[in-house]
């Protein structure tokens, strides 16, 4: 589950909350709907957008908790009043939580969350993983090697031991983005077959991204004609991936542009 959620769980073991939610906005907002922040006592848990409007709704949440009410939704039109020119409204929905919502917040929160398959645990999966952990993504991270994984992971990454990797792919939720980066060719190469007879028979990948340059693809693709694919389904794979205009192959650098990339599919 992404990190923000994860510490709102914790949080709800220790003391009773406000959910303070994006309801709707009309015009410009800093937020978008469904964003959201939990308001404990003494801590804050993620954020609506900052600035007065939040410093207002932080102050709202902790006079709610004080009272007896369980539940509102105010108004605030972001003008000179509040000190903020974006000159939208933005409708603010407060929740008292406790530890018995827990398991149904948990629910509730995790269905923003876009499912991603993360292909190979190398140098550029692990800088991956660091990013993607601080963005709305479900992470099944998949490799064929044993004890590949680092013994700490974000809590939106669970790990999966696939021997052969590309069997993992069936088993995939609807709607995932793919990233494949494993450590061999070959491997590569059977996991982007796989995602093509998936989306073949089910149509259901929303994204494919392979790293490597132009040279490995054009191999790739005169491999996967061989195999039956035509030039409409390889027209599908994205390859190579990142953002254009970033050109460092640091891990690192890599990690940020596929991000991106990543964030423009949503």
């Amino acid at each position: 589950m992404p990190r923000h959620t994860a510490e709102l769980l914790n949080q709800l073991q220790h003391a009773d909350g406000v959910l303070v939610s994006v309801d709707n906005v009309q015009g410009s907002g800093p937020r978008e709907v469904g964003a959201w922040m939990a308001v404990f006592p003494q801590t804050l848990v993620n954020t609506i957008g900052g600035g007065h409007l939040e410093f207002q709704a932080i102050t709202e949440a902790r006079a709610l908790l004080m009272r007896e009410d369980n539940a509102l939704t105010t108004r605030y039109a972001l003008g000179p009043a509040l000190g903020q020119c974006c000159g939208g409204v933005v409708h603010l929905k407060f929740e008292r939580i406790s530890a018995a919502a827990a398991p149904a917040l948990k629910q509730r929160l995790l269905a923003n969350g876009q499912p991603l398959a993360l292909f190979g645990g190398g140098h550029v999966g692990r800088a991956l993983v660091n990013v993607i952990s601080t963005l709305p993504y479900n992470v099944q991270w998949v490799d064929s090697r044993d004890e590949i994984f680092p013994a700490q992971l974000p809590p939106n990454v669970v790990c999966e031991h696939s021997d052969p990797v590309h069997a993992a792919v069936a088993d995939l939720p609807s709607g995932a983005s793919v990233l494949i980066m494993s450590f061999s060719h070959a491997e590569d190469l059977d996991v982007v077959a796989a995602c093509l007879k998936r989306q073949r028979l089910q149509g259901d990948l929303k994204f494919v991204g392979l790293i490597g340059s132009k040279t490995k693809w054009a191999t790739f693709q005169h491999r996967l004609e061989a195999k039956g694919f035509t030039a409409e389904e390889l027209a599908f794979i994205t390859c190579p991936i990142g953002v254009s205009g970033i050109t460092g192959k640091e891990p690192e650098v890599i990690a940020v542009s596929v991000a991106a990339q990543l964030l423009q599919q949503r």
